[in-house]
């Protein structure tokens, strides 16, 4: 941690600097700007510009709006009963997320965009993940901002765009916080800019809101026990911020919860991309099954676990669906389903979104690119798979046995998702674990101070948006975004109090 004595010139001051440009730091951004606009914010980021969002700008783009400050305060505890959350900062987070709606309404307006009621691209109005917790009366309805993808960023990226006095560094990251070794007041912070060590006097604080680490293999593996995680997001999650919190005392939270709060989801990792591919969770046929390292099902594969963030309900509670533990994996599908369904979703994750990947529709391109095997037989496909021939055989056959009865004894798969693999040729694709974020970071309250290991605030140090996420287990969809939203409001407010 830099010290003011090692500062000999501060090469720009500012009133408030935010490190990250997502959802959370656009937000904090654009309150402080509302707020005082003759002061001076400046955000840094890390990506180039091209890459700007993170993964704000990759995810589903789902809002949770709410009406009732009460039953999403008891939705929100009961869902964090493993872990559980401080009273005061339920209050905050209830009462922030009822208030919001005319906010978003406003952002959209502004930047000449369409809030609507629904997902966008599903024909549900509201996503509700846990009924028994209570969602029903937590949950008013899912909203978004058109276009699919993209929309809730796009707005609020034109928002920003539209105050002039934000001024915004891509290809600079953070590297150090300026911190008084006798107060602990974060004063500053260095800032690799164009090559060389930039120092920022930032007057009224620093905000961090440079996401999770989700992209850091090594936290992943030391942090969570993930042998192999692959992001669907951003690559350039990989923790930074929570090596800076840690730097200047900050006390951590979420860093593992009883699960992964945004799920573990099955996702095709290819050598040609940093990230991984989501699978689509919308199928015209259902001839193909999934087998773990020993060759079995595994689990029930045509679940609509999209809508509990790959959350399943085992001994009374909900848990990670097993892809994380049960690996290898692979997929195995014959030749109709690969004529009728485009394997991933070019909707949300950032090889389609940000990189323009496009999947081919019948997965021919993405079979001759070697991603996809495939064989005239199921003992030929595994062998190509490196896996035992007689083994697999016996399990797509006991999986078709299944399909001619109607009924799927071991898993529960729906009479109407038991089609057999009947139609060769056949194909296989490794499935990988894949990681929407992170939820871990440093503990903060409710004005997104960042809190010290007695608890106490750390004078001029915050904290927004997923980088230490109040998530503690399970996951609303919609509430990462708003999330973003409110703790960066937050953040501001109190900084230009």
């Amino acid at each position: 941690m830099a010290s003011p004595a090692s500062i000999q010139h501060w090469d720009v001051d500012t009133e408030l600097l935010i490190a990250g440009y997502g959802l959370a730091g656009a937000c904090a951004a654009i309150e402080a700007h509302d707020l005082a606009p003759d002061a001076r914010v400046l955000i840094v980021e890390k990506a180039p510009e091209a890459h700007a969002g993170g993964n704000s700008r990759v995810a589903g783009q789902s809002l949770l709006i709410s009406h009732n400050a009460e039953a999403l305060k008891h939705y929100q505890r009961a869902m964090s009963r493993s872990n559980p959350l401080p009273e005061d900062l339920l209050d905050w987070w209830s009462t922030e997320m009822v208030a919001l709606e005319p906010w978003i309404r406003a952002r959209a307006a502004e930047a000449g965009a369409q809030f609507i009621q629904g997902t966008g691209f599903s024909e549900r109005d509201a996503v509700l993940e846990f009924p028994e917790f209570g969602a029903r009366d937590a949950v008013a309805f899912t909203a978004t901002i058109l276009p699919i993808p993209s929309g809730v960023w796009l707005a609020f990226d034109a928002n920003v765009a539209r105050r002039p006095r934000i001024q915004r560094w891509f290809e600079s990251p953070i590297v150090d916080l300026v911190q008084d070794p006798d107060t602990l007041a974060v004063l500053g912070a260095i800032v690799l800019r164009e090559g060389r060590r930039c120092a920022v006097r930032a007057h009224r604080g620093v905000v961090l809101a440079t996401g999770g680490f989700e992209a850091n293999l090594d936290m992943q593996r030391n942090y969570c026990g993930y042998a192999e995680a692959w992001p669907l997001g951003t690559p350039h999650n990989t923790g930074d911020g929570i090596g800076l919190a840690q730097r200047a005392g900050a006390s951590l939270w979420h860093m593992r919860n009883a699960g992964q709060s945004g799920g573990i989801w099955p996702g095709i990792k290819v050598p040609e991309f940093d990230t991984a591919f989501l699978r689509t969770f919308f199928w015209q046929s259902f001839s193909w099954l999934e087998i773990a390292a020993d060759n079995q099902r595994f689990y029930n594969e045509t679940a609509e676990l999209q809508l509990t963030h790959y959350k399943e309900k085992l001994y009374g509670h909900w848990v990670d669906t097993p892809h994380h533990r049960a690996g290898p994996v692979h997929m195995l599908f014959d030749e109709l389903t690969r004529r009728h369904n485009r394997l991933i979703t070019t909707v949300m994750s950032w090889n389609p979104v940000v990189l323009n990947y496009e999947w081919s529709e019948d997965n021919q391109v993405e079979i001759e690119r070697g991603w996809i095997l495939r064989a005239d037989s199921i003992e030929a496909l595994a062998e190509l798979m490196e896996r035992d021939p007689v083994a697999v055989a016996h399990s797509v056959s006991e999986y078709n046995q299944a399909c001619a009865s109607g009924e799927d004894r071991r898993f529960g798969r729906r009479p109407d998702t038991l089609m057999p693999l009947a139609e060769p040729p056949y194909y296989a694709v490794r499935m990988a674990p894949a990681i929407v974020c992170t939820s871990g970071g440093a503990r903060r309250n409710q004005y997104s101070q960042v809190l010290d290991q007695a608890l106490r605030p750390i004078p001029g140090l915050y904290e927004a948006g997923e980088l230490g996420s109040m998530i503690s287990d399970l996951y609303q969809n919609g509430s990462y975004l708003t999330e973003a939203m409110i703790s960066g409001r937050a953040a501001a407010r109190h900084a230009l109090r």
